[in-house]
């Protein structure tokens, strides 16, 4: 049996980030990954600028501009019949520093972070290790039950336990913390075709005879995400996966070029959108932040930022009384007090967008191809391009951009 003051469960961006600014502070962490290391395909990219100023502020904005990246200032759609591009959203007209999303690898946003972190004496990562369960001693989670890379299995006691382990994570197999959960209208089919010269750049969503297509410019290819209504994919994919490439071109002409699109139905994943978020984000001895507290759907990209922002919240709130050997369960609740507010907001508006967008659009009630389906506010952009800013300032900051603790800031 090994003891921690803070163990984190998942190295994801709200796990890492949790555990730079914690062992930063002073604070001894040990952090519980699944997975031999960071490399996974079809994780959500997208670097926010809050997340910029706060790696700027952790002095790491050099070296995180050195990692390869896109960077996406604009989002279009093609409108009217002839498909002509019409710019929905414009970084550039807004007041940020940061004026534009980063499109990075996560592992190498996670290799960052983890190799920083490991600066810190007090910081410890443990990879292919995978948690089977808390362990609950008299009503308390005081650490978890882990699989160590050998096969044995080991007990890890902690002070708290910070659940950053996604939508299945373990903790919410715990009574106490029941999800509310909201339906929602669509599936994501995640997949990537060749980009040429000349091709979109940034953000470019289609959305025309029932079909609703969004493509990411990474470069030389396109991260493509197909909404499709929901639970629809298997019906599909015992067919020939031309017939899916030759949709894809229907909606998209200018990909009619002879380029290879996808080769095989194992090329496409999907990813099962799910809108929940727990009652109670923390027992004694647990708590549970980013896609662990709040699944949320990928509208709007704002997934991970909202898991990295539940971070450095639970940072600040958390890391004197760690330090200090005085935790009690009004600093953990604290956590939940400050986000889920935020948390319910954007879930409402991503609720509205499924129906309001979503629904309409798979149903071909939204057809950007016509010119009478744009909703009112589409036809406005071009007469009114200060509005183009105002959904780049929402989409960067959110509704409660958080500040980290003054004693992780020290440039290490």
């Amino acid at each position: 049996m090994t003891r921690t003051t803070c163990c984190i469960v998942g190295g994801g961006p709200a796990g890492m980030v949790l555990g730079l600014l914690l062992a930063r502070a002073g604070v001894p962490v040990t952090v519980l990954e699944k997975h031999a290391d960071f490399l996974r395909d079809f994780r959500g990219d997208t670097v926010h600028p809050t997340t910029m100023s706060l790696l700027e502020e952790l002095g790491l904005a050099e070296r995180f501009a050195e990692l390869p990246q896109n960077r996406i200032d604009r989002i279009a759609i093609p409108v009217g019949p002839e498909g002509r591009s019409q710019l929905l959203a414009d970084f550039r007209r807004a007041p940020l520093k940061y004026d534009y999303v980063a499109m990075v690898p996560q592992w190498d946003l996670l290799n960052l972070l983890a190799e920083e972190a490991r600066r810190e004496p007090n910081f410890t990562l443990l990879t292919r290790s995978e948690v089977l369960g808390p362990l609950r001693e008299h009503g308390r989670v005081n650490g978890v039950v882990h699989r160590r890379a050998d096969g044995s299995t080991e007990r890890l006691r902690a002070t708290l336990t910070v659940a950053c382990d996604g939508r299945d994570s373990f903790a919410r197999r715990i009574p106490e913390t029941r999800p509310r959960t909201y339906p929602t209208p669509m599936d994501v089919r995640w997949f990537r075709i060749p980009r040429r010269q000349g091709d979109p750049q940034g953000v470019y969503a289609s959305i025309s005879g029932g079909a609703f297509t969004v493509l990411l410019d990474r470069h030389d290819y396109y991260q493509v995400a197909s909404i499709i209504p929901k639970d629809s994919d298997a019906g599909e994919r015992h067919r020939p996966v031309e017939e899916f490439n030759e949709r894809l071109r229907q909606r998209l002409p200018w990909l009619d070029d002879g380029r290879e699109l996808v080769r095989d139905w194992e090329d496409v994943k999907l990813l099962r959108v799910k809108l929940d978020r727990l009652r109670r984000w923390h027992v004694p001895g647990l708590l549970c932040i980013g896609d662990a507290a709040h699944a949320m759907s990928p509208v709007g990209g704002i997934g991970i930022n909202l898991a990295v922002q539940d971070a450095v919240a639970a940072a600040r709130h958390l890391a004197d009384p760690l330090r200090g050997g005085r935790l009690r369960r009004h600093h953990v609740a604290a956590v939940q007090r400050r986000r889920k507010p935020v948390t319910a907001l954007l879930q409402r508006a991503q609720r509205a967008v499924h129906d309001n967008v979503v629904e309409p659009a798979l149903r071909g009630d939204i057809d950007f191809g016509a010119r009478a389906g744009l909703p009112l506010p589409l036809r406005l952009l071009p007469r009114i391009p200060l509005l183009r800013a105002i959904p780049p300032y929402v989409f960067a900051y959110g509704a409660l951009p958080e500040r980290p603790p003054t004693s992780a800031l020290r440039h290490g």
